[in-house]
């Protein structure tokens, strides 16, 4: 007779790909359920984002699908995504299970673009984000956000202000552009940047996220070393665009990671190439070709994916209507989800590994 156990053991040598583990032995099998014929039981991956969700499906399906007495199968998949590692002398934040951090070397290579289609794309998968804009000098993420005109709330906790994030396209978000006007610069030194990123992190009500992005200002300063040492974080994604000016600052913000101890999980190579909108089947290397991933390979890191130039990508920034919403079939959304879906994995495989 097939009963659990059996159903386990045939499981048993179905692994999650990323973490080159048993599903059996990782707990990924639950609720079996062997009813006249109908073999049901939940697979609950480690993130909402999976990119290889039909892959390990089709596995289990193969996997049981002969056993005696089994003659359909049925398997709901779940998640439940998995906490960071604690750091000695690093804060978690309440309530957040993995912080990520999008970062890059130089400015101008669309960081910030990266950063809210990423947690956009990963709150499309079912996954709880937020979005923390710690580019104090130059807080664009409300603007591309669509929440310019949001006003968000302090309240008072027993543990003192408190400020309520605003929310959009299934992003939580804080900014220092929801406490500025719109052309009031912010003059600070060190110190006091220093302060407004740690109330961002320990003074929100971010609630329960299964992801909080982190859009870091460029260079290697002092945000990127706030932040490294301030919390537990399960990774870094470097940022650069084809050319060697960016591919070389890209580097050095690699390193700096390195440096603090804090995971790399990848680069992205953004404005690899131009899309002309009349003409869909052409490509431009205005910025050169091939450099993210030659220096990915050097640096000895995953290349998460090449993301195109496309007018529609422009035009959801300036609007607050990311890409991944506004033209989810796009080359450029079809990318950032793949990404999203690659920064997802390997967050879980540096939480369980």
């Amino acid at each position: 007779m097939t009963d659990t156990n059996t159903i386990l053991e045939a499981l048993r040598p179905v692994q999650d790909p990323e973490l080159q583990k048993s599903l059996v032995e990782l707990n990924m099998i639950r609720n079996i359920s062997l009813e006249n014929g109908d073999l049901s039981f939940t697979l609950v991956l480690t993130t909402p984002a999976c990119p290889l969700k039909e892959m390990i499906v089709d596995d289990c399906k193969k996997a049981v699908q002969d056993l005696p007495g089994v003659e359909t199968v049925e398997i709901e998949v779940s998640s439940e995504t998995p906490q960071q590692k604690s750091v000695p002398d690093r804060e978690s934040v309440p309530g957040v299970k993995n912080i990520i951090a999008v970062s890059s070397g130089k400015g101008g290579v669309g960081k910030s673009s990266v950063a809210v289609n990423l947690a956009v794309s990963l709150a499309q998968s079912g996954a709880k984000v937020g979005l923390l804009d710690a580019d104090i000098y130059g807080p664009n993420a409300p603007s591309m956000l669509g929440l310019a005109e949001a006003k968000v709330r302090v309240q008072e906790s027993p543990k003192g202000e408190v400020l309520e994030p605003a929310f959009n396209h299934g992003v939580k978000l804080v900014s220092m552009g929801f406490l500025i006007d719109t052309d009031q610069p912010v003059v600070w030194r060190g110190p006091m940047l220093n302060g407004i990123i740690r109330q961002f992190l320990y003074q929100v009500n971010w609630g329960e996220l299964d992801y909080m992005v982190v859009d870091l200002p460029p260079g290697t300063g002092d945000a990127q070393l706030t932040l490294a040492q301030a919390v537990p974080m399960s990774g870094a994604v470097i940022v650069t665009t084809p050319q060697d000016v960016s591919l070389m600052d890209a580097r050095r913000g690699l390193k700096m990671f390195e440096q603090l101890g804090v995971t790399v999980l990848g680069m992205v190579e953004n404005m690899s190439y131009f899309i002309p909108p009349d003409l869909p089947d052409r490509r431009y290397d205005l910025f050169g070709s091939g450099g993210g991933e030659k220096a990915a390979k050097e640096l000895n890191v995953p290349l998460l994916g090449c993301i195109p130039l496309e007018i529609s990508l422009r035009e959801g920034g300036d609007c607050g209507i990311p890409i991944v919403v506004s033209h989810p079939n796009s080359a450029s959304a079809s990318a950032l989800s793949a990404i999203a879906q690659q920064v997802a994995a390997k967050a879980s495989v540096a939480a369980l590994t």
